[in-house]
């Protein structure tokens, strides 16, 4: 009797492993950004650990990343965006759920950076197909 009930107990080990993703609510192949992991690795794109460590640098990434936390008409998403100062000139990366989140934070961004001081590299990601992306460069 110890023997099944050991057996299983392993078995639902293993169910609820391989289970998790649909427990959770992932779909497979939804999640994959092996493209915008390639876009990347180009050596002329702009990533997170290339983030100046300056004090100006540093202190314009946290001004920008405060207005845009404090906004709570932005989604997850756009709180999460990546926001990368290297002298002086800020990049935006990552994903948002519509063209008016891209433009809220570009415009906040400007606020503090300058206009022209300023790349959007957002990527544009609805709520209906997560796995489906515009990506925005200006």
């Amino acid at each position: 009797m110890k023997g099944i009930s050991r057996v299983n107990l392993r078995l639902a080990g293993i169910a609820l492993l391989f289970g998790s993703g649909l427990l959770f609510g992932q779909e497979p192949g939804k999640s994959d950004n092996t493209g915008v992991n390639k876009r990347d690795r180009n050596s002329d794109q702009v990533t997170a650990d290339q983030q100046k460590q300056n004090s100006s640098d540093v202190e314009l990434t946290r001004k920008i990343r405060s207005s845009i936390t404090k906004d709570k008409s932005l989604s997850t998403y756009a709180h999460n965006v990546k926001i990368i100062s290297q002298d002086g000139t800020v990049t935006l990366k990552g994903p948002v759920r519509s063209e008016q989140e891209s433009k809220a934070i570009e415009s906040k961004a400007a606020k503090v950076a300058g206009a022209s001081n300023v790349k959007n590299q957002l990527d544009i990601v609805s709520e209906e197909q997560p796995s489906e992306t515009k990506t925005k460069t200006k």
